[in-house]
């Protein structure tokens, strides 16, 4: 920055000159003003300040905005009054700064955004005018002192103009009345919205209408916006009285984006200055509802991702098909629209009504039967267009709304329809949202099915490997309890069986793979009938385990499996007589008739791992109401946080329930098991009770 300063004595009068080269950045009116402020003190001008300072911004931030060059300053001051002249070094015609006539309406009311702080310029100074200079081009503006009439004319001579090209040079007659003064060009200009307020544009707007309203004498006047929220048009700030009839209003249209629309009304009699005032007022306020606008937009966006957010995880916690689809018509209403209806498609590609709602739920009865109703202008032939063609679909009256298709990993399951919001249609964002959650529900509602598949699977193999029904053998009391992990999602590796021998005896099979799902499934299932197989052509049980040990080691897999093998048959005096044989697997609990609970049997090799395995067998006897419980480890390891069932407290558990049937020690066990925990099983529990049912 340089400056040069200091009195002259020109024409025998005092002259207060300052020159200042300044950068171009928005710091520069405000040393510009701070220049010209001193100069005026010096000269004692104070009376000239607040047009000079108005002026001096509007010349200074005009050549910084568009000149984007350094910028001089020279404000020369003497007794009758000031210039300013503001240089850039820009090229350029020069025509672009300039502005016809002043006071000629026509050409005030097309002025341009830069020609408006011209058009102050051209209101206020006394004179004014452009300046050619070879290495660019300049403005200036002079200040006369009011003469003692105080009717704007000072009498002086008149001073010599800084340059050969003027524009608008003499002062027109105009009405002081209805002339806005520098200071209230000055409050306009610097009116802004609270920035603490929770909602400062009605207050923000009625301050710029009342300034406005005032400087141009209006009677009346009001802001009119639309937010596009279904509200309708509101009126954001009103000033005076209400429009007379017949009165010619003066209508500014606001310079806002979609959804948003507004107009700026008075009720002014026309003047040269009332459409330029309204048009800056309009677009002054334009710009904070442009800012109003994309704040609201992005909180609504923000809020839209969190229901989405909110939606998804809802949606993602139910794998049960009917409860999913009766969730989605419950996100959508009211947020999204009055009412929602999820159609699926069937086999034969026809629309069922799978779940409905409605805002008010008295009109539900209606909302399903219209839904329901066929025929060529009926909603569900629009819905199955929407269906047939994967695209979004409108349902028109009586049930004004759209259809959106609900598609899946490239497979149609069915529509989503959504009727509109009571008092507006839906904006682009809704629809996007809704197309978001239709794409979300349909993949949930996929899910749900596979995992309603994938369960019927599980169920329907693990029933492959149990028996259906125990058999019914006289004097011997057969009872199992079986519970699967995984929400019978998956298949588990515990089984039980009750196999005929050739001799006339009964063979009880208790057996746990290691491991679940179909792999697990598929050993469970190759067990099994390798020891029917075995069995049912008379090899004895430590053969037959030899060989299905055998069978497992070839197999390979990793798999293995513990099994325990209990002959029973009829013994002397009404006891039954029992051979049991244990590969691995838990020893079982006696329960006396007479009370008492004992672990019995000799430990051995879980089969599937070693070449050769051992089994010693235990011969037992049940005496008349004696029973045997057999159990797997999804029974024993059941846990409660770092605490487990453990085989102690299964013997104390199974002890009072000596003498009773096996259905009941079974049930109890199995009561007892799953209630020490709150949490799902996270293994198969398999109870199977032997009882000698003999008087």
């Amino acid at each position: 920055m340089s400056a040069e300063a200091g009195p002259a004595e020109t024409g025998g009068r005092d002259e207060h000159v300052r020159r200042v080269r300044l950068p171009a950045d928005r710091r520069t009116p405000a040393a510009a003003r701070a220049l010209v402020r001193s100069v005026l003190t010096e000269a004692h001008l104070d009376e000239l300040v607040n047009e000079a300072l108005l002026l001096t911004t509007e010349l200074s931030t005009n050549a910084v905005e568009h000149a984007r060059t350094e910028l001089d300053i020279e404000v020369v001051a003497d007794p009758f009054g000031l210039t300013v002249t503001v240089s850039d070094f820009a090229a350029g015609p020069v025509d672009e700064l300039t502005v016809g006539v002043r006071n000629d309406a026509t050409d005030i009311d097309e002025v341009s955004e830069r020609g408006r702080g011209l058009l102050l310029v051209d209101h206020f100074a006394s004179r004014w005018g452009t300046t050619y200079l070879p290495t660019g081009k300049g403005v200036w503006f002079r200040l006369d002192r009011p003469g003692p009439a105080g009717d704007g004319e000072t009498g002086a001579p008149a001073r010599a103009t800084p340059g050969a090209a003027t524009a608008g040079g003499g002062a027109a007659a105009r009405s002081e009345s209805s002339a806005p003064s520098a200071g209230a060009m000055s409050e306009l200009m610097q009116t802004t919205p609270d920035p603490y307020a929770e909602d400062p544009l009605p207050d923000f707007a009625a301050s710029l209408l009342t300034r406005v309203a005032e400087m141009v004498g209006a009677a009346g006047g009001v802001v009119r916006l639309d937010r596009g929220d279904g509200q309708g048009t509101q009126a954001l700030a009103r000033y005076g009285r209400q429009p007379r009839p017949g009165n010619e209003l003066l209508r500014v249209p606001l310079a806002v984006h979609r959804p948003y629309s507004g107009e700026l009304e008075l009720d002014a009699a026309p003047s040269a200055y009332a459409r330029p005032l309204a048009v800056l007022m309009a677009e002054r306020l334009s710009l904070h509802l442009e800012n109003d606008r994309l704040r609201r937009a992005d909180v609504r966006r923000q809020a839209w991702l969190t229901f989405l957010a909110e939606a998804s995880e809802l949606l993602a916690q139910s794998l049960d098909v009917e409860l999913t689809m009766a969730l989605v018509p419950q996100l959508v209403v009211p947020r999204l629209g009055q009412w929602c209806a999820v159609h699926t498609t069937d086999e034969w590609g026809r629309l069922r009504l799978a779940a409905a709602s409605h805002a008010d739920e008295s009109v539900l009865p209606q909302l399903h039967k219209v839904l329901q109703e066929t025929g060529p202008d009926s909603v569900q032939e629009r819905l199955r267009e929407a269906s047939r063609n994967g695209t979004q679909m409108p349902l028109g009256t009586p049930m004004e709304g759209f259809a959106v298709p609900l598609i899946a990993r490239g497979q149609r399951l069915g529509t989503l329809a959504v009727g509109r919001h009571q008092r507006h249609r839906h904006d682009p964002d809704e629809v996007a949202v809704l197309e978001d959650v239709a794409r979300r529900a349909a993949l949930a509602i996929e899910n749900a099915r596979i995992h309603a598949e994938r369960r019927r699977v599980a169920q329907t193999l693990q029933q492959s490997l149990l028996p259906p029904v125990l058999p019914v053998v006289e004097g011997i009391g057969f009872a199992a309890e079986y519970v699967p992990t995984g929400g019978d999602a998956d298949v588990g590796g515990d089984f039980y069986d009750v196999v005929p021998l050739p001799d006339g005896r009964w063979l009880v099979v208790v057996g746990d793979v290691s491991g679940k799902g179909v792999q697990a499934a598929t050993v469970t299932g190759l067990v099994r009938d390798v020891i029917r197989v075995l069995v049912g052509d008379g090899k004895p049980l430590p053969e037959a385990l030899a060989r299905v040990n055998e069978t497992l080691v070839e197999r390979g897999g990793g798999r293995y499996c513990t099994l325990a093998l209990a002959a029973v048959g009829p013994g002397s005096g009404g006891q039954l007589d029992v051979s049991l044989h244990l590969a691995g697997h838990d020893r079982p609990v006696l329960l006396r008739s007479g009370g008492g609970a004992a672990f019995v049997g000799t430990g051995g090799t879980a089969l599937g791992l070693l070449d050769s395995i051992t089994s010693p067998a235990a011969e037992i006897p049940l005496g008349p109401g004696d029973s045997l419980v057999f159990y797997t480890d999804g029974v024993t390891e059941r846990r409660r946080g770092r605490e487990l069932f453990g085989t102690d407290r299964l013997r104390d558990a199974a002890a009072p329930l000596a003498g009773y049937s096996a259905d009941v020690v079974a049930a109890r066990l199995r009561s007892t098991a799953l209630g020490f925990s709150a949490e799902a099983p996270r293994d198969d529990i398999a109870i199977l009770v032997l009882r000698n049912e003999a008087a």
